[in-house]
């Protein structure tokens, strides 16, 4: 057998009634669900004389007998604890026949069994190698020596006992102890059964003899829903993708238009009983949705499987399973499929800074800080009362890397946003003096924690260099989406924080104000080259007392929505990809609710359709008009005409096209007064076309603007011999292109 396993151990010859008298300790620690090696006392064993005693143990069980060489052999309890015993002639393949008291069951011993990790495997697993966390550790079905069954495996090296319980007995915490594989710390137990559907924890005892709640599989990858928290034993079957066409021509091309909008699942809509949706009725609607607004991917927030719906998702517990809330593992793949074979991406937020304290989660899982650090300083979250990683251990880092992948090749996600990065790099981060613990050359920095998104980074793209992983990081941190290779993080797009929470506040401030604020505007382009960026109107923007993106304008009801629209119009063609929180597009007015769905209702209201009609047209416009996208990461794409003019709060610029030589104009008066013969410089004499003016009448506003376009005037402005003689209308952004 493997790794030299032999089946059980030789009796002593002068032992009474078979049982040897220095095994009785440990044997009656055995049935009583005490610390003991069950492979050591249980299975077979072969006898001095050649015979081989068989030795099982069935709590609950009424009788039992052995299958062998089509030989029935009743087999003697020998403890009223479940301890039955019976000799064979000799070693050979055997079966149980167990009566419960429910009916006859015919089974394999489970402690019949070798080795179930090979040992190349475990020391992969001893190394930090994330492949063999992913294909050793949890619950597969397979076939171990012939048989098919379920496999079981787990990390904890610090237990002095780990059992599986589950459907499938009774959840007896005494009957299926595992064996330890010590170089790796991993325990591990082969069922020769068909367990697909069948929930099951791991019940573990720590060092000084106690037994802690039961604890979810680190690893399950299909998870009961809440406030249930078992873990759930998966198919065997695949899910069967269509998306094969998609998945040949993705890539990360770095001029393609991006517009991505942000979902949280189970508030988008909601089913008739008041319910979220499952996966397949937010396909049904959510995709068509999305593509017919123009989106280039969906975002959702995380759907790992998380205790606390009002987290949102951002306190996981299973970081290899989609919640099921939604609905089963294949029911998200479904969505996915759905998603690219509508043209949309999908992009999920995933979660490796912190993870809750619930006792059935990762917390001193095996008695000890093992996922996290022992040190609260280290250790702990104040800000959400959660807990760090310890990114310093390899199994821990390995652990991480190998949730991301899977999610990527498994689901077949075209990205991760990685959550709180921020609060991953600094070891000060929301900590006052002496509340932290500096690294090792008496800094702040994370040294350990940028290793793993390194490493993280890499792993991703080398191995799928088509996906991107976003990051939310809100400091000045240099080189977020630099290669690692020249010292960055290796990211392929960063979150322009600064630019939302600069343009927000100006947006926020009365008109009259925002003269004096001009830079809130302008200051991006300062540093829109210095990362790949995202802007983000997120969720994070409308929650907590914040607010709805209309509410936060200023104003009466026309003047909030002629606000908004100017922000999107002005959002929509600066440099930076698009990020719009749902909601955001129907002038939603009460803040974002995780409880409640989206208000629909508003769309009958002409405003707030009038917004939604323009946000599908930004997205057109964004798709169409490769100067609006192709160079968002290179200075050539972006100049400014006007930048300066604090008295009128007037903004322009021209974006360049310089695979095609397309030249687009934006220009956003953000005053309530209309300006007329307002002139600006361009670059191209001729007749320029208004492609969008969002004060337009079929987007709710006053329908002031240019008649649809008009021609360039000899007169130099803005460094530039022709000139634009416009009328801007008030609270409102105008596109223009020119047609010759």
């Amino acid at each position: 057998m493997d790794d030299g396993y032999e089946p059980g151990h030789m009796l002593d010859p002068g032992a009474a009634d078979g049982m040897p008298s220095d095994r009785a300790p440990a044997l009656d620690a055995l049935l009583d669900g005490q610390p003991a090696d069950p492979f050591a006392l249980l299975g077979p064993c072969r006898l001095s004389d050649g015979r081989c005693r068989v030795r099982v143990m069935l709590q609950g069980a009424q009788a039992a007998t052995l299958l062998a060489d089509g030989v029935d052999v009743p087999m003697q309890q020998v403890d009223p604890r479940g301890l039955f015993e019976a000799v064979l002639p000799s070693v050979c393949p055997y079966r149980l026949r167990i009566a419960w008291p429910d009916g006859l069951h015919e089974t394999e011993d489970p402690y019949r069994f070798g080795n179930v990790i090979d040992a190349a495997t475990i020391q992969r697993l001893a190394n930090g190698d994330p492949d063999a966390v992913r294909s050793a550790l949890g619950v597969y079905a397979c076939e171990h020596e012939g048989i098919a069954g379920t496999r079981f495996a787990v990390w904890a090296p610090n237990a002095r006992r780990v059992a599986v319980v589950g459907d499938f007995n009774g959840w007896d915490e005494r009957r299926h102890p595992m064996r330890l594989r010590h170089d790796a710390g991993v325990w591990e137990l082969f069922l020769a059964e068909e367990l697909a559907g069948q929930r099951y924890k791991y019940a573990i005892t720590v060092n000084d003899g106690s037994r802690l709640q039961q604890k979810a599989d680190p690893l399950a990858r299909r998870t009961e829903p809440p406030p249930a928290t078992a873990s759930i034993v998966p198919s065997r079957e695949s899910y069967a993708w269509s998306d094969h066409a998609w998945m040949a021509a993705r890539a990360d091309a770095p001029d393609a238009p991006i517009s991505i909008y942000e979902v949280h699942a189970a508030s988008w809509r909601r089913a008739a009983d008041g319910g979220p949706l499952d996966w397949d009725a937010l396909a049904a609607a959510l995709v068509p949705y999305a593509t017919g607004l123009g989106f280039t991917h969906i975002e959702l927030l995380p759907v790992s499987e998380h205790p606390f719906g009002g987290s949102w998702g951002y306190q996981p517990v299973g970081l290899f399973a989609p919640t099921a809330r939604h609905g089963d593992p294949a029911g998200f793949a479904r969505f996915v499929d759905a998603c690219h074979g509508a043209g949309l991406g999908v992009i999920v937020d995933w979660v490796g800074a912190h993870f809750p304290d619930d006792a059935h989660g990762l917390q001193r899982f095996d008695g000890t800080a093992l996922y996290e650090h022992a040190d609260p300083r280290e250790g702990v979250h104040r800000d959400w009362n959660t807990l760090i990683y310890n990114y310093g251990r390899n199994e821990v880092a390995a652990y991480l890397v190998a949730s991301a992948l899977d999610w990527i090749e498994r689901f077949h996600l075209d990205g991760l946003r990685v959550d709180a990065v921020a609060s991953m790099l600094y070891r000060d981060y929301s900590r006052g003096e002496g509340e932290w613990v500096p690294n090792e050359h008496g800094g702040r920095e994370n040294l350990q924690a940028v290793a793993f998104l390194r490493r993280l980074n890499d792993e991703i793209r080398s191995r799928h260099p088509g996906v991107w992983v976003m990051a939310e990081e809100s400091t000045a941190w240099p080189g977020v989406t630099a290669p690692t290779a020249q010292g960055g993080l290796g990211f392929s797009h960063k979150w322009n924080m600064g630019w939302m929470h600069d343009t927000l506040q100006y947006m926020q401030r009365d008109p009259v104000h925002r003269q004096h604020h001009h830079s809130e505007m302008t200051f991006g382009m300062v540093y829109a080259y210095s990362e790949r960026f995202v802007l983000p109107l997120s969720h994070d923007e409308v929650v907590h007392g914040k607010g709805s993106l209309l509410s936060k304008m200023p104003g009466d009801d026309w003047q909030q929505h002629a606000n908004l629209r100017a922000y999107l119009g002005f959002m929509w063609a600066h440099p930076g990809r698009k990020l719009l929180f749902m909601g955001g597009e129907l002038g939603q007015r009460r803040e974002w609710s995780h409880d409640h769905a989206l208000d629909w209702h508003l769309l009958s209201e002409p405003r707030h359709a009038g917004l939604q009609r323009l946000v599908g047209d930004l997205n057109h416009g964004l798709r169409t008009r490769p100067a609006l996208h192709v160079d968002d990461d290179r200075p050539g794409g972006f100049e400014w005409s006007v930048g300066d003019d604090h008295a009128n709060s007037v903004f322009a610029f021209v974006r360049h096209d310089r695979t095609g030589g397309g030249v687009l104009l934006a220009v956003s008066n953000m005053t309530p007064q209309v300006l007329h013969d307002y002139r600006v410089g361009v670059p191209r004499a001729g007749r320029w076309r208004e492609v969008l003016n969002t004060d337009s009448a079929f987007y709710g506003g006053s329908n002031v603007g240019n008649g649809g376009g008009l021609p360039t005037s000899p007169d130099p402005m803005h460094g530039h011999a022709q000139s634009l003689h416009l009328t801007l209308p008030p609270l409102a952004t105008l596109w223009l292109e020119c047609e010759d």
